[in-house]
């Protein structure tokens, strides 16, 4: 992977092993703004003599993967794919001036396009500097797609985190759908990520009222947090709060977090609980 060295533009880049396909992208992280998408835009360099009478394709795939790829049991498949879209980049199709494309929302519904009528700034300004054989691609994730995310593995686990990730491959072939060889393949990894606004919310809270059983008086226990959103990496404060009114003892307090995130595909239903804090124990 490369970066241009010029102060202000940063282009990444990647080749295919023989160098005969390069993409270019302006970016590789992409602001969901809860409104719109930011568009995966960027172009192919291509060797025309190297091509020849095949095409070239291009596809945005984001998949949701919960084990190893390489394992294969009963033919049972440990991702699933949640968006999927292909793009002819050559030779440049009638419908397609930033192209033709069909997309997927991974569960078979198609998806309508919603590309610009002319080249971007970013495409105009490659296709400058690398010639006519830089041809153009532009694909826009729909706002209700997953974001990109990574479950860390605990101590005890190995292999690949359950994620959720995007990547775009560039191959040669004379089809669409036939399997492309990795000498003249490339793929690069994106990421799409959540726009979190500024603006602080209500304080998250919840309370409980315990009555006994052959016991005068209540438990009331309420919990709190400081602040509604939280970033990576940033200490979650909880605040406790015990008001006993009756004749028991509190002898002990556990404190448990857990990140319930649920992936509905048809037909089947993936549910995911990591536990995001330890366990702490208090008297009381």
């Amino acid at each position: 992977m490369e970066e241009n060295p010029k102060s202000g533009t940063r282009i990444f880049k990647k080749s295919t092993p023989n160098g005969k396909l390069t993409i270019y992208l302006g970016k590789r992280d992409f602001i969901d703004h809860l409104s719109h998408v930011d568009p995966v835009e960027g172009v192919v360099l291509l060797d025309p003599e190297y091509v020849k009478d095949r095409k070239v394709f291009i596809h945005l795939l984001g998949a949701f993967r919960y084990g190893r790829d390489e394992v294969d049991l009963l033919g049972l498949s440990y991702h699933k794919d949640i968006y999927l879209s292909t793009k002819q980049v050559y030779p440049p199709t009638p419908l397609s001036v930033v192209g033709h494309h069909e997309s997927s929302d991974g569960i078979g519904n198609a998806l309508k396009p919603n590309e610009p009528s002319s080249l971007t700034r970013l495409q105009e300004r490659l296709i400058r500097k690398l010639g006519g054989n830089a041809h153009p691609f532009y694909f826009q994730l729909p706002p209700y797609s997953a974001p990109s995310v990574s479950l860390n593995l605990s101590p005890s686990d190995s292999g690949k985190p359950c994620r959720v990730d995007y990547e775009l491959k560039v191959y040669v072939a004379d089809e669409q759908d036939e399997k492309p060889q990795k000498r003249n393949s490339v793929r690069m990894v994106i990421r799409k990520l959540t726009y979190a606004p500024e603006e602080a919310g209500p304080q998250p809270s919840v309370e409980v009222l315990r009555d006994f059983l052959m016991s005068v008086g209540s438990l009331r226990a309420e919990v709190s947090l400081d602040k509604q959103k939280y970033y990576h990496g940033e200490m979650v404060s909880v605040n406790v709060l015990v008001d006993n009114n009756s004749n028991k003892t509190v002898k002990r307090i556990k404190l448990s977090g857990l990140f319930d995130q649920c992936f509905c595909f048809l037909p089947t239903k993936v549910l995911i609980s990591p536990l995001i804090l330890a366990m702490y124990n208090a008297s009381a």
